[in-house]
């Protein structure tokens, strides 16, 4: 093992001269919450008017590269700098496994295929576009639904020509309106019905339990203590490696109410940018669900006898259909409220983080040096300077291009330490300054954020599945870490895959 760990920072050591690697454009990258001091050079600010007329931002022509991402572009380098990457991921999975000898690793290879089929799918074969976008069409219409309720409590305060880009006013309202509709479609069974297709494909497929494969197809639309409601019967009687699955997935995809806000955030108010960013973050969350049980039955192998039997629950939320709207609205308001308060506390530490390790490197002239080593990117010592660059040989084992890679190495640990939302949120700030040199790491980027493997989703997971079943609770703790790695790992994944479909 200290071998493997010994090679695994080895490897590190060697690419970090690639990651720091500055391209010709300079950034200077501080701290998002200090615009006013970032300057940026846009590589294509030579290039033809674009289009996209309606995008609010005067980066609007830097990533137009983002709506003709649709074909594959075979590349040597990228496929061997996926295969490079997945390798990694695979080994950190089975080197952090209870049970090497036990893996299953036909399960692992069919997994890996499916996802492989799903990208493919998304980004190249048109009926399953036409499937995307329609689903896509779904979400930026609830958006426009929502839009006129929160005109009706705002009013003028929407309008981001006078006012901005407010947050509170243009995100949190979908949160709750979504919650409530998918409160409502899951006492009408809409919900179970789609859920229990999937299930029953990736049961076939990858011979999984029932109720293990229905909360993984169910948290492709509910949130990771949602989903598990409905095998609330089963999950008492469940084998470690279904109770790791039903964490590792509940991690790795994202619930129907904040892909939304998502959608919302990264379009910034246009409709083609909410259209192409809904196809992408539907399709990481879809295959985030093979990429879980792969990741999963990796790091838990199943060695028990599985039941294959498929049953939903006829479990419903609410009593009738005013009261599925009134519990949903409810939650989401609940949801909403823990997000901005979230948000809140955690961009102000930033700040406070940053202003203290900002005079240390003052005193110690680590400033000036970081300025000098990074180009110019990052200004001086900052919590996104330590994220960039503790996970850019990772980051760059992705397939990540060269020049972006601090950036996405930032979100990810955003993401692990801070939530995925304050990931999302800086990526759409991001987009707006125009720091990316490639669209292709604007992709990559919303695929390695799905899912919420946060250190806080470890007590969410332990104290909500625990509520369902208090017998699991020690399996539930014991695992909890692992699931967070797991969770991680499976975004890494698809990111890699899609990585190599892009070119």
């Amino acid at each position: 093992m200290y071998k493997i760990i010994r090679f695994i920072f080895g490897i590190g050591l060697l690419i970090m001269p690639f990651c720091i690697q500055a391209q010709n454009n300079t950034i200077n990258f501080n701290e998002l919450t200090t615009q006013s001091e970032l300057t940026v050079v846009d590589p294509v600010a030579e290039r033809p008017e674009t289009t996209l007329t309606d995008m609010p931002d005067r980066n609007k022509n830097q990533y137009e590269a983002i709506l003709a991402e649709k074909n594959f572009n075979f590349s040597i380098t990228a496929i061997l700098r996926g295969i490079l990457g997945m390798l990694a991921i695979l080994a950190i999975a089975w080197l952090f496994s209870v049970n090497r000898k036990a893996i299953d690793w036909g399960t692992v290879g069919k997994g890996l295929l499916i996802q492989v089929v799903i990208a493919i799918a998304v980004l190249l074969f048109g009926p399953v576009q036409a499937f995307f976008n329609f689903f896509g069409k779904c979400f930026v219409a609830v958006l426009d639904w929502t839009k006129a309720g929160s005109e009706f409590l705002f009013g003028s305060l929407l309008d981001m020509d006078k006012f901005g880009y407010i947050f509170a006013f243009q995100i949190l309202p979908t949160i709750i309106f979504f919650s409530a509709l998918m409160s409502l479609l899951f006492y009408l069974g809409i919900v179970q019905k789609i859920v229990w297709v999937m299930a029953w494909l990736m049961s076939k497929a990858m011979r999984l339990s029932g109720a293990e494969s229905l909360a993984t197809a169910g948290n492709i639309f509910l949130g990771q203590t949602e989903s598990p409601l409905m095998i609330k019967p089963y999950i008492s009687s469940m084998s470690k490696s279904e109770v790791m699955l039903i964490m590792t997935a509940g991690m790795s995809t994202m619930a129907g109410g904040v892909l939304a806000a998502y959608i919302g955030m990264l379009g910034g108010g246009d409709k083609i940018m909410e259209m192409e960013f809904a196809r992408h973050l539907l399709s990481a969350s879809v295959m985030a669900a093979p990429g879980a049980v792969v990741i999963s039955k990796m790091l838990v192998p199943q060695t028990d006898t599985i039941n294959t039997k498929i049953k939903v629950t006829k479990e419903k939320i609410g009593k009738n259909v005013l009261d599925s709207i009134s519990n949903g609205t409810f939650e989401g308001l609940r949801l909403a409220a823990n997000v901005a308060g979230m948000l809140l506390v955690f961009y102000a530490l930033i700040a406070g983080f940053n202003m203290i390790i900002g005079k240390i490197g003052d005193w110690t002239s680590l400033n000036s040096l970081i300025a000098e080593v990074t180009d110019g990117r990052y200004s001086g010592l900052s919590l996104q300077f330590l994220l960039g660059y503790l996970f850019s040989p990772l980051i760059w084992l992705i397939g990540i291009t060269p020049a972006d890679v601090p950036l996405v190495g930032q979100l990810l640990g955003q993401k692990l330490i801070l939530t995925e939302f304050v990931g999302y949120s800086d990526l759409s700030e991001m987009l707006k300054l125009g720091v990316f040199t490639d669209a292709k790491s604007i992709i990559m980027a919303t695929y390695v954020l799905c899912g919420f493997a946060n250190f806080a989703s470890v007590g969410i997971q332990i104290g909500g599945i625990g509520s369902i079943a208090p017998n699991q609770k020690p399996i539930l703790a014991q695992f909890g870490m692992r699931a967070l790695l797991g969770g991680t790992l499976t975004a890494l994944a698809s990111a890699t895959i899609v990585g190599m479909v892009l070119g």
